[in-house]
Protein backbone atom coordinates (compact mmCIF):
# COMPACT_ATOMS: atom_id res chain seq x y z
CA UNK A 1 0.00 0.00 0.00
CA UNK A 2 1.41 3.46 -1.10
CA UNK A 3 0.86 6.58 1.23
CA UNK A 4 1.37 10.46 0.71
CA UNK A 5 2.98 12.29 3.28
CA UNK A 6 2.72 15.93 3.05
CA UNK A 7 5.04 18.47 4.88
CA UNK A 8 6.15 22.24 4.98
CA UNK A 9 2.65 23.94 5.89
CA UNK A 10 2.40 26.72 7.93
CA UNK A 11 1.69 30.38 8.84
CA UNK A 12 3.59 33.12 7.19
CA UNK A 13 3.03 36.68 6.97
CA UNK A 14 2.03 38.10 3.02
CA UNK A 15 4.69 38.04 0.92
CA UNK A 16 6.59 35.42 2.60
CA UNK A 17 7.19 32.09 1.35
CA UNK A 18 6.73 28.38 1.84
CA UNK A 19 7.90 25.03 0.84
CA UNK A 20 5.88 22.13 0.40
CA UNK A 21 6.88 18.31 -0.38
CA UNK A 22 5.40 15.34 -0.16
CA UNK A 23 6.57 11.71 -0.77
CA UNK A 24 5.19 8.55 -1.67
CA UNK A 25 5.75 6.19 1.43
CA UNK A 26 5.37 1.94 1.68
CA UNK A 27 5.38 -0.65 -1.17
CA UNK A 28 7.16 1.70 -4.01
CA UNK A 29 9.92 -0.13 -5.55
CA UNK A 30 7.69 -1.05 -8.54
CA UNK A 31 6.17 2.77 -8.06
CA UNK A 32 5.37 4.45 -11.25
CA UNK A 33 3.78 8.01 -10.71
CA UNK A 34 2.50 9.77 -13.68
CA UNK A 35 0.84 13.19 -13.02
CA UNK A 36 1.79 15.03 -9.44
CA UNK A 37 0.32 17.49 -8.16
CA UNK A 38 -0.87 20.01 -5.68
CA UNK A 39 -4.44 21.29 -4.73
CA UNK A 40 -5.67 23.37 -2.18
CA UNK A 41 -9.66 23.85 -0.45
CA UNK A 42 -10.21 26.82 1.03
CA UNK A 43 -12.83 27.20 3.81
CA UNK A 44 -15.88 26.86 2.25
CA UNK A 45 -14.90 26.50 -0.96
CA UNK A 46 -14.06 23.45 -3.38
CA UNK A 47 -11.26 21.94 -4.07
CA UNK A 48 -8.90 23.37 -6.75
CA UNK A 49 -6.05 22.86 -8.85
CA UNK A 50 -3.17 25.12 -7.84
CA UNK A 51 -0.34 22.97 -9.51
CA UNK A 52 0.75 19.89 -11.61
CA UNK A 53 3.55 18.14 -13.07
CA UNK A 54 3.98 15.50 -15.35
CA UNK A 55 6.21 12.73 -15.38
CA UNK A 56 8.31 14.20 -17.97
CA UNK A 57 8.60 17.73 -15.98
CA UNK A 58 5.54 19.45 -17.91
CA UNK A 59 3.95 21.54 -15.72
CA UNK A 60 0.71 23.76 -16.03
CA UNK A 61 -0.60 26.10 -12.97
CA UNK A 62 -3.72 27.86 -11.91
CA UNK A 63 -3.81 31.37 -13.40
CA UNK A 64 -3.66 32.77 -9.56
CA UNK A 65 -0.32 31.24 -8.46
CA UNK A 66 1.48 31.72 -12.17
CA UNK A 67 4.60 33.72 -11.40
CA UNK A 68 4.45 33.04 -7.84
CA UNK A 69 4.63 29.41 -7.49
CA UNK A 70 6.95 26.57 -8.88
CA UNK A 71 6.44 22.77 -9.15
CA UNK A 72 9.05 20.22 -9.31
CA UNK A 73 9.43 16.46 -8.51
CA UNK A 74 12.29 13.86 -8.34
CA UNK A 75 11.39 10.99 -9.80
CA UNK A 76 13.10 8.39 -8.04
CA UNK A 77 12.48 9.84 -4.96
CA UNK A 78 8.86 9.92 -5.74
CA UNK A 79 8.76 13.21 -4.53
CA UNK A 80 6.77 16.70 -5.93
CA UNK A 81 7.63 20.02 -4.13
CA UNK A 82 5.88 23.32 -4.66
CA UNK A 83 7.53 25.90 -4.13
CA UNK A 84 5.06 29.16 -2.80
CA UNK A 85 6.79 33.10 -3.18
CA UNK A 86 5.05 36.30 -2.59
CA UNK A 87 2.22 34.28 -0.18
CA UNK A 88 -1.03 36.08 -0.40
CA UNK A 89 -3.78 35.80 2.43
CA UNK A 90 -6.18 34.04 -0.46
CA UNK A 91 -3.59 31.43 -0.74
CA UNK A 92 -4.62 30.49 2.98
CA UNK A 93 -5.88 26.99 2.26
CA UNK A 94 -5.09 22.85 3.23
CA UNK A 95 -2.89 21.94 0.52
CA UNK A 96 -3.51 18.46 -0.83
CA UNK A 97 -0.69 16.16 -2.95
CA UNK A 98 -2.09 13.86 -5.69
CA UNK A 99 -0.34 11.25 -7.09
CA UNK A 100 -2.31 9.82 -10.45
CA UNK A 101 -4.96 8.13 -8.00
CA UNK A 102 -3.79 9.20 -4.69
CA UNK A 103 -3.91 11.53 -1.93
CA UNK A 104 -2.38 13.14 0.55
CA UNK A 105 -4.28 13.76 3.86
CA UNK A 106 -3.26 17.78 3.75
CA UNK A 107 -1.22 20.95 4.84
CA UNK A 108 -2.21 23.66 5.99
CA UNK A 109 -1.21 26.98 5.14
CA UNK A 110 -2.10 30.35 6.65
CA UNK A 111 -0.90 33.53 5.29
CA UNK A 112 -1.84 36.67 7.53
CA UNK A 113 -2.28 40.18 6.37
Amino acid sequence: QVQLVESGGGLVQQGGSLRLSCSASGSISSLYIGKMGWYRQAPGKQRELVAEISHVGSTNYADSVKGRFSISRDNPKHSVYLQMNTLKPEDTAVYYCNADTMWGSGTQVIVSS
